[in-house]
């Protein structure tokens, strides 16, 4: 059994090192006589030269041709030397884009009232648009600052809060704020209100803020009962403006604001309820007994009354110490 293993040795070591090494020089092969191959001749192991079987093979030959299993696809790209010529027009089938003509566009709308179309976000304002697209509402309150209207736009009847600064609003209209029974602030500071219809307020139950200061008015509306707070700081106020007992039977009136107008008078009679009355800058030249006191009543304070400013007006409050004694602080203006 040794014998025979002996015997194939030399042979399986032959085929091996044609496997692993580079491919013996073509004459070499020819060289080689396998039919007279001697597998029992005895070969001398330790004086082989086993760079026999790798020195055939010149790496550096170019005519050495290596077959490869699985070659490249010819290339599509022509050669480097070849010039390709650029295509001047496009392919019959392409597609060529076309810039449109611009569209005429038609001259802004101007806003107008419409109360017939309620829609998801509130009443159409005649801009092509609802008014809570217009403007911003969030909850119960609208929010039309800065947004360069001429009218008030029709409100969504829950609308509680109502602002409108900053605008070119001229004219307030009976019909602005017409069914909004829930609305208690409206706030028109810093608009062009020359006017307002006498029957714009005064059926709005529940206001209790109103605030037209920065504006043109030469007169106010009948104001409703429910009015609690009046700002109307920098107008053209007159004293006929502001028809005769105006602020009489607003019980709960607190804060009343007319400063920088053109009044010669103090509106009267005032109701009990006010705390702050503010009218410097005025032209009022004259108290009496019954501006602030009743002169029938000597025991009478006005406890609620603290705030009273009539700086910046002729009147000259140290001529006229018996107007103003049943106030709990003395009046700001002059007494020289």
């Amino acid at each position: 059994m040794m014998e025979q293993i002996l015997t194939f040795f030399p042979l399986a070591l032959s085929l091996l090192a044609a496997c692993t090494c580079a491919p013996p020089g073509k004459a070499e092969l020819d060289s080689i006589d396998l039919g007279n191959f001697n597998l029992s001749e005895e070969t001398d192991w330790v004086n082989v030269d086993i760079n026999n079987y790798v020195d055939g093979y010149d790496y550096e030959d170019p005519e050495t041709k290596i077959e490869v299993g699985t070659v490249a696809p010819p290339s599509t790209f022509p050669p480097a030397n070849q010039h390709t010529p650029l295509l001047t027009t496009p392919p019959p089938d392409a597609e060529q884009e076309v810039t449109s003509r611009p569209q005429p566009t038609s001259p802004p709308v101007k806003s107008r009232l419409d109360f017939d179309r309620p829609g998801l976000f509130g009443p159409q304002t005649g801009r092509g648009m609802p008014t809570c697209l217009l403007c911003v509402c969030l909850s119960t309150s609208v929010y039309c600052d800065d947004s360069d209207i001429e009218h008030v736009p029709p409100l969504p009847k829950e609308t509680t809060y109502f602002y409108a600064r900053f605008n070119r609003i001229q004219t307030i209209r009976a019909t602005d704020f017409l069914n909004l029974k829930k609305l208690k602030r409206i706030d028109l500071t810093g608009n062009q209100v020359s006017e307002m219809d006498e029957d714009s307020l005064r059926l709005l139950p529940a206001l209790q803020e109103l605030l037209v200061p920065d504006n043109k008015l030469w007169r106010l509306p009948e104001l409703p009962g429910t009015l609690r707070y009046l700002d109307a700081r920098n107008n053209q106020l007159m004293t006929v403006g502001i028809r005769q007992e105006a602020f009489k039977d607003l019980t709960h009136l607190e804060f009343l604001y007319l400063s920088h107008n053109r009044l010669d008078f103090i509106p009267l009679p005032l109701p009990d309820s006010l705390r702050v009355l503010h009218l410097q800058g005025n032209r009022i030249q004259t108290l009496h007994e019954e501006t602030f006191c009743r002169s029938h009543d000597a025991s009478y304070i006005r406890k609620a009354l603290e705030d009273v400013r009539l700086d910046g007006n002729p009147v000259n409050l140290s001529h006229f110490p018996g107007a103003y004694y049943c106030l709990p602080r003395l009046p700001t203006g002059r007494v020289q």
